[in-house]
């Protein structure tokens, strides 16, 4: 599934096209590397995301098309 997909599924980012700029920006890691919008990610890979001051890193746990707003959390582990 590519990034900026996930992030608006996951609920990470509430829209995919602030998750896509948000990437072409170099906020958006995958694994220690700039990622593009158009980036795959799989089970296991650790995202990081800026936001200002802040980030975010989380490990992602599933990659389904489909979620609920409750259970979108549970696509991801937040880690530190």
């Amino acid at each position: 599934m590519r990034i900026d997909k996930f992030l608006k599924i996951s609920r990470v980012i509430k829209r995919r096209t602030v998750a896509a700029d948000a990437c072409d920006g170099g906020r958006i890691e995958i694994n220690g590397k700039v990622a593009k919008p158009s980036k795959d990610v799989k089970v296991g890979d650790v995202v990081s995301v800026s936001f200002g001051n802040n980030t975010m890193r989380f490990e992602v746990l599933s990659i389904d098309e489909h979620q609920t707003k409750q259970s979108a959390e549970s696509m991801y582990k937040i880690l530190d």
